[in-house]
């Protein structure tokens, strides 16, 4: 992404969430700065929430350097109605060639140079070139009009011989490949949707999520860092695990930075796990990724999947139809598995009494809470905050 940054000529729009003041909020603001100083036109719009951690001086550095930032949703007495509503997308794209989308923020978190002991959060980006990019352009375009008013130049092209790969300079993004593994090589072209829309809420990913796994005969992985799912998810995982599907879930570990909603999820895994589904919990740091993998069709970027994030968060996710880079993925998920507990049913069934309280008082916590906010959402219907409700997710076959 760094690298990307680097080589701007015209533009780059980056939409994130997470952002922290650090080693590598400085390195991005000093990229970002450069850029603007050279000529490039550099949009940046950023949760107000989820980039509190932010300080003003590294404000003050991007604006001083001629970067256009907008804030979405700012915090405010006069606007408490709407606290909920987050953009929670994580985005990157850099004239008009190239888009970056997954899990990943910008803190100190995410970068292992920054925490040597080995408690980086495990996530994974997804680099994208050819016609997807100009649809990942309409949904940053369409976000940041609501929440600026200095306008942005139309989309720059991609070439016409361009085809939608796994990364730009290098074979798949880095993150794609395990540990110890070399970088796969780039294949010509893929087929794909970009799974969003323009107001908040994860229903275009979670509607795409459900139809796949309602048509899997071989395969659906599902890798989430919260573990929240909603009814509709819960009884789609049992049924495909019940007609012979491999249904396996790799979630976060003791390692979390949200032990509430760790407990809270594991109330369903009884259930699931009578059913056939197979669950894993990552063990050498926080699992962030969002992944999902239905046989052939894979599904990457910023949504959990869960009740919250189809309520309140501005998602989005890249989907891909290739088999080529399904088996990438999946060696990705393979590599994960082999370092995450693997529970059975008779071995959740003999799990202590701590552990089940925990469960019960954070899951109690946890419906009153969604209660809550549905009944807050029909007292006061969301606004349209973003443009209008419609999703776009292009399919481009190149």
């Amino acid at each position: 992404m760094l690298t990307a940054i680097d080589t701007a000529r015209v533009q780059i729009l980056l939409e994130m969430y997470l952002m922290s003041s650090g080693a590598t909020a400085s390195r991005f603001v000093a990229a970002l700065g450069a850029a603007a100083r050279r000529g490039v036109a550099v949009h940046v719009l950023l949760d107000d929430f989820g980039t509190q951690a932010l300080s003003r001086p590294d404000r003050d550095r991007l604006q001083d350097a001629g970067v256009h930032l907008a804030l979405y949703n700012p915090l405010g007495l006069s606007r408490w109605r709407w606290v909920l509503l987050r953009d929670h997308r994580k985005l990157l794209l850099v004239d008009g060639r190239v888009a970056f989308v997954g899990g990943m923020g910008i803190t100190d978190e995410f970068d292992p140079a920054s925490r040597s002991d080995g408690s980086d959060w495990h996530d994974v980006m997804l680099a994208l070139q050819g016609p997807c990019v100009a649809d990942w352009q309409q949904v940053f375009v369409r976000v940041w009009t609501r929440w600026s008013a200095q306008p942005i130049a139309p989309p720059v092209t991609p070439p016409v011989t361009s085809r939608i790969t796994p990364l730009m300079a290098q074979p798949i993004t880095l993150a794609m490949a395990p540990p110890g593994h070399p970088a796969p090589t780039p294949t010509d072209r893929l087929d794909g949707r970009v799974l969003a829309q323009t107001r908040t809420g994860g229903q275009a990913v979670m509607r795409a999520v459900l139809a796949e796994i309602g048509k899997a005969r071989k395969r659906v992985w599902i890798a989430t860092a919260y573990f929240a799912p909603t009814r509709r998810l819960r009884r789609a995982l049992k049924r495909a695990a019940r007609r012979g599907v491999d249904v396996r879930l790799l979630l976060a570990g003791p390692n979390t930075d949200h032990p509430g909603v760790w407990h809270a999820g594991r109330r369903y895994y009884g259930r699931l796990l009578r059913s056939g589904v197979r669950i894993f919990e990552y063990q050498p740091r926080f699992l962030h990724a969002k992944m999902v993998l239905c046989d052939d069709w894979a599904s990457i970027g910023s949504s959990n999947l869960d009740h919250w994030n189809l309520r309140w968060s501005l998602d989005a996710n890249q989907a891909v139809m290739d088999p080529r880079f399904a088996e990438q993925l999946a060696e990705l998920f393979t590599h994960d598995f082999a370092q995450s507990t693997s529970w059975t049913a008779s071995d959740w069934q003999q799990r202590g009494r701590w552990a089940r309280l925990l469960e019960g008082l954070a899951g109690t916590l946890d419906d009153y809470l969604v209660q809550w906010s549905y009944r807050r959402a029909l007292r006061h219907p969301q606004q349209d905050e973003t443009g209008t409700a419609a999703s776009f997710g292009r399919k481009f076959e190149p």
